[in-house]
């Protein structure tokens, strides 16, 4: 008897059967690729898709963001109906965007619009990484313009939030044209006296972070972000030497005066709020 307490024995693991994992409905939990834990998605979904954690910063969809900063039911959206052409002919250039518009929801890789923010309308762009990693091709570029257009028109504020790898290659130089014709019309805001407010979330990399994300009245970005123009390794190779290990990220860039501020998204519509409350005499 006493043997038989104290032997050691053999454990076994068990493999769910396959009925029981076709029991857990797909996307109930999130892993978070920083420190591992596993969360409910509602959970994380109602904390921004911020981790309780450790604060990583997860991808957040575009409508998603506008939600958790515009007034209920106050916004309006802005061309939504445009797609993207296939001006070179690039090969399943029109197959990939239709693809990312059936799995995102998206005609493309920002949402503009208008909506009530601290008591005040605000023009608002937001781009989602999802739509061919938040590229900038034609439409891109055409949507943002007009939003700053619009916020000219109707004296309101300009809030961007960037999420890009930067310009559409398979559009070639009519992607590399949007820079130009995003930060002219930024300018064009400049010269009315208008408020450009620019959010940069992680990815803000190439011909964006070149042009309209950089441009801000107030430059601030999301913890964690990457932010640049070229990879490392390619700046690496090219100055021949070893980069910080923080290199390109809204952290380093704090620090070395490119940014403002680096905002928690959990304070976003605070410090925003605070920010238009500021500049309220210009709007009234």
């Amino acid at each position: 008897m006493l043997r038989d307490l104290f032997s050691k024995k053999k454990k076994y693991a068990t493999i769910p059967s396959e009925q029981a994992k076709m029991d857990i409905p797909e996307g109930l939990m999130t892993k978070c690729p920083k420190c591992k834990t596993i969360m409910y998605t509602k959970e994380l979904k109602k904390n921004l898709y911020v981790c309780d954690s450790c604060g990583f910063h997860h991808r957040i969809t575009a409508y998603d963001r506008i939600n958790s900063l515009v007034e209920e039911g106050t916004f309006i959206e802005y061309d939504s109906d445009m797609v993207s052409k296939d001006p070179l002919s690039f090969p399943s250039y029109l197959e990939k965007t239709k693809a990312d518009r059936e799995k995102t929801g998206l005609n493309e890789a920002v949402v503009t619009g208008q909506g009530q923010m601290a008591n005040m309308t605000i023009v608002i762009a937001v781009m989602d990484s999802r739509f061919r990693m938040g590229s900038m091709g034609s439409v891109v570029g055409e949507k943002i313009t007009r939003a700053i257009e619009k916020a000219i028109e109707i004296h309101a504020p300009f809030i961007l939030f960037s999420a890009s790898g930067g310009a559409r290659m398979q559009e070639g130089v009519l992607s590399l044209m949007q820079m130009a014709k995003t930060s002219a019309a930024l300018k064009k805001l400049s010269n009315e006296g208008g408020l450009y407010i620019s959010v940069m979330t992680h990815p803000t990399t190439g011909g964006v972070s070149a042009s309209f994300a950089s441009l801000g009245d107030y430059n601030f970005a999301e913890p964690g972000a990457l932010i640049g123009f070229a990879g490392r390794r390619i700046i690496e190779q090219t100055i021949r030497q070893e980069l910080p290990e923080d290199f390109q990220t809204a952290e380093f860039l704090l620090k070395h005066g490119q940014l403002d501020k680096v905002i928690s998204r959990l304070e976003m519509k605070q410090t925003l709020t605070s920010v238009l409350d500021i500049h309220r005499d210009i709007y009234s």
